[in-house]
């Protein structure tokens, strides 16, 4: 079977604005596979601050995706959710439906040990949900739940709800995924999750997770938490700032503020674990098909360009985008 020498990828090319590109392919080496995409996912938090050019300059380097191409802000290929299938390659992998963390593109090669075989039990349609699976993993760990502990999720975008269920498996634990939407009730019904709208949540949590992006769900796991509680923040504010009450309850209570984020493992499991193994367990957690809640919209990847705006808009409530590819 012949190589294409040719791939089209999605580059944003000035703020708000993406385009589908044409560009060479190498020429593929003994340790290289080359991948035929079959879908892509779309991370909506990361992706929409790359989408609007707003990537703080302190964060250029720390904040790029393993195969990007170009720099921040613009012109730049950007993404880390691709299932697709080896068409050339070692022996063990050719033919294998496998992940890789790399743009939206339809065709690509990547070193063999970039990429990661989708369990049989995982339909590729659902791997795309990896990337945010191993960010929801990583907050859980550093979140640390034990066992019967109260923990309050905050927003209910993709990772929250991911984080919310991973939560609701440890024994004891008393979940509620809290979110602005009164619609997202029934993804976390979908999942298993008790779900307050904000004014419901609980108060005197162990552990508030805090994953909605705005500074208000942040303020309010603040007030939710008891007394020598822990808030984790997961979610990535870009070049924005945040007031917070540092006061009142969170001076005189003890409170805990603690930052997660993906791309460091725990200090904890860093003697044993590495990145390769956290993304092998998150693939192993999409067996659960309760998790297609999540993904709430697709399209073909030549519409991908007209699409984008809408989907990195404030007022987009969509969770994961899923990419066709032909």
């Amino acid at each position: 079977m012949s190589a294409p020498d040719t791939a089209v990828a999605f580059w944003v090319t000035h703020p708000g604005h993406g385009e589908l590109q044409q560009e060479e392919l190498p020429t593929i080496d003994t340790s290289e596979v080359r991948v035929r995409a079959l879908y892509s996912g779309v991370s909506r938090g990361t992706e929409s601050l790359v989408f609007h050019a707003r990537v703080p300059e302190s964060e250029t380097q720390r904040m790029r995706a393993p195969f990007q191409a170009g720099e921040f802000p613009t012109p730049v290929k950007y993404g880390y959710c691709s299932v697709g299938r080896v068409t050339h390659g070692p022996d063990s992998l050719l033919d294998k439906t496998v992940f890789c963390l790399h743009p939206h593109q339809d065709h690509y090669v990547v070193p063999a040990d970039s990429v990661v075989p989708v369990p049989d039990d995982v339909p590729a349609q659902r791997a795309v949900l990896t990337a945010n699976m191993e960010t929801a993993l990583n907050g859980v760990w550093d979140a640390n739940p034990m066992l019967g502990e109260r923990v309050c999720v905050m927003g209910a975008g993709v990772v929250g709800a991911l984080v919310a269920y991973l939560c609701a498996r440890i024994a004891g634990v008393e979940v509620t995924l809290v979110d602005i939407n009164p619609e997202r009730e029934s993804l976390a019904r979908a999942l298993g999750v008790p779900f307050a709208l904000p004014e419901q949540a609980p108060n005197d949590q162990d552990c508030v997770i805090h994953a909605s992006g705005h500074p208000d769900g942040l303020r309010l796991a603040m007030e939710r938490v008891g007394n020598e509680g822990r808030v984790i923040e997961m979610s990535w504010f870009g070049q924005g700032e945040v007031a917070l009450p540092l006061g009142g309850a969170f001076h005189s209570q003890r409170l805990t503020l603690r930052a997660s984020q993906v791309g460091q493992l725990p200090a904890k499991l860093q003697p044993r674990w590495n990145y390769r193994r956290r993304l092998s367990v998150a693939l192993r957690l999409l067996a659960d098909p309760a998790l297609e809640a999540l993904i709430s919209s697709e399209c073909d990847f030549i519409d991908f360009p007209e699409r984008a705006p809408a989907l990195f808009s404030p007022q987009s409530t969509a969770l994961c985008h899923r990419i066709r590819y032909p």
